[in-house]
């Protein structure tokens, strides 16, 4: 089944484009790996999926019964995030907080969500500890918590190890193919080639000036 689906769009900023005219799709279950070097547009095109940028040209359509805030996201991991003052439970609820409204509390089931989350990737043993204390291993898994939260159905991940040493990278990209194993769509962007061609179903891959090249691995 159709999630997502570009047709024909170019993107970038202040009309100049960054990636021409690309089109694919992705199905329910696929692995799509997106790679490619340093500005060939690949967080731009993250971003212009979840809606936070516009597109130039073309389209972004979802399949039927699929939409936007069905996405869950786990932006690259900034050091202003590494300091934030809260539990760990409290980033994994705030997953949440879309569908909250104007619904000041978090219910029954929102709770027991996020701790199935939290058990999923291996954190439900430091639910009430602080966010700043932990490992970048650890802090990565609250985040992709956080986003299985936001959506079990479709995760967009941008450089999702990062920073982290060689056996917490290899940890999160298990971690990430055991979600996808179980029905999770990943959307994810890597600078390495081998762990796309390891893990994914699909490969897409961005040049400087506009061109790409999509195909299944």
């Amino acid at each position: 089944m159709i999630q997502l689906k570009l047709d024909e769009v170019s993107l970038g900023y202040n009309g100049n484009v960054i990636i021409e005219d690309i089109s694919f799709e992705v199905n329910q279950g696929d692995y799509l790996c997106i790679v490619g070097e340093n500005g060939a547009g690949k967080t731009t095109l993250l971003k212009s999926i979840l809606g936070l940028l516009g597109v130039i040209y073309g389209s972004i359509s979802f399949g039927d019964g699929f939409k936007r805030s069905d996405i869950g996201y786990l932006p690259q991991h900034h050091d202003l995030q590494k300091d934030f003052p809260a539990s760990v439970n409290e980033i994994v609820l705030s997953g949440f907080l879309n569908r909250c409204g104007l619904r000041p509390f978090y219910n029954k089931n929102e709770k027991a969500l996020a701790t199935e989350n939290m058990q999923r990737v291996g954190i439900n043993t430091i639910a009430k500890s602080c966010y700043r204390e932990l490992s970048g291993g650890q802090q990565q898994r609250v985040l992709l918590a956080r986003a299985l939260c936001a959506s079990a159905k479709m995760i967009l991940l941008d450089e999702p190890v990062a920073g982290l040493d060689p056996e917490a990278a290899k940890e999160m990209y298990g971690l990430i193919a055991k979600l996808n194993k179980d029905g999770v769509t990943v959307i994810m962007i890597s600078h390495d080639v081998e762990v796309a061609t390891t893990y994914a179903s699909h490969i897409l891959k961005l040049e400087k000036g506009g061109s790409w090249n999509y195909g299944s691995v």
